[in-house]
């Protein structure tokens, strides 16, 4: 089993289709731990995790980022996910102990975890005045089906999306990956359907990751009969961009009042990023100098 987080992106030769494969078990383990998550929180996160920096993997700039946001009104409440182009990823869910019994064996509940009576939105933060935002309806809510259609109808671009994580009994993640197909245009019809039957003969992408000593064995299998080039190998990690001064600069805008109380009660305050849970704490000669630094 291959402990490396890391993103495969391959073009067929004959320029009819875009892949990206991914193994995201040990950030999506990482995401677990820092968001005490249950069993079908952590998949939907997971999963959320995994497509936003396997989608993220296209951006150029070095401060561009990629968001994705779910909400379906289910007991997940909202869940983000931030990639930049890097390979690094952070996200987050609304409520992560909430879980719902499986419908089917082996299979969590993810979709009625996360709702269908909502939205996906996709934020590309470009440094723009402002970010491009698409946004459609959920179709599942499983995150994959979602997507599948964003891309379909934001971009108009037909994609097959796949998108695993596999929970162990003591909570922790086996192994966890997506696949994303994207036809190009002009794509040869034969091209497309012996790719998607080889797709449609194997195992979900979970297990196919669990079981793999690499990502490279998976499309092997996944491009058979099909000549094809790897065009980029990225690493990938669970990483947030937060610091103490990035959460000062929040306590700073507190009111008055609130700063004032805070200072006069002489204690720490902690502070502690939605993304990665960790903990910053103020003094309150911190408080008070945040406090003389409002205008």
């Amino acid at each position: 089993m291959q402990n490396r987080d890391y993103l495969l992106k391959l073009i067929d030769d004959g320029q009819n289709v875009r892949v990206w494969l991914a193994h995201t078990t040990n950030l999506v383990e990482e995401a677990r731990q820092r968001h005490q998550t249950s069993a079908t929180a952590t998949a939907a996160l997971g999963r959320a995790l995994t497509a936003a920096v396997m989608m993220g993997s296209d951006l150029k700039s070095d401060h561009d980022l990629l968001s994705l946001r779910f909400n379906g009104n289910g007991p997940a409440g909202t869940i983000i996910a931030t990639a930049d182009g890097h390979g690094h990823v952070k996200g987050l869910i609304g409520n992560p102990q909430a879980d719902l019994p499986s419908r089917f064996p082996g299979k969590l509940a993810v979709g009625d975890l996360v709702g269908k009576e909502g939205y996906l939105e996709v934020i590309k933060d470009m440094g723009l005045k402002q970010p491009f935002e698409g946004r459609v309806p959920l179709v599942s809510g499983e995150i994959a089906e979602d997507l599948a259609q964003y891309f379909m109808q934001s971009e108009q671009i037909p994609a097959l999306v796949s998108l695993g994580v596999l929970v162990d009994t003591d909570l922790h993640v086996l192994a966890a990956g997506g696949l994303i197909v994207q036809a190009l245009p002009e794509a040869d019809d034969t091209v497309l359907e012996r790719l998607e039957n080889n797709i449609l003969s194997l195992d979900q992408i979970s297990q196919l990751i669990f079981v793999n000593n690499s990502l490279e064995d998976i499309t092997s299998t996944i491009m058979q009969g099909i000549e094809y080039s790897i065009l980029d190998v990225m690493d990938l990690a669970f990483r947030c961009n937060c610091s103490r001064e990035r959460l000062g600069i929040i306590l700073a805008g507190l009111s008055e009042q609130e700063l004032r109380e805070a200072a006069e009660n002489n204690k720490d305050i902690e502070a502690i990023c939605n993304f990665c849970k960790t903990v910053y704490t103020f003094s309150p000669e911190e408080i008070k100098a945040l406090q003389s630094e409002k205008p």
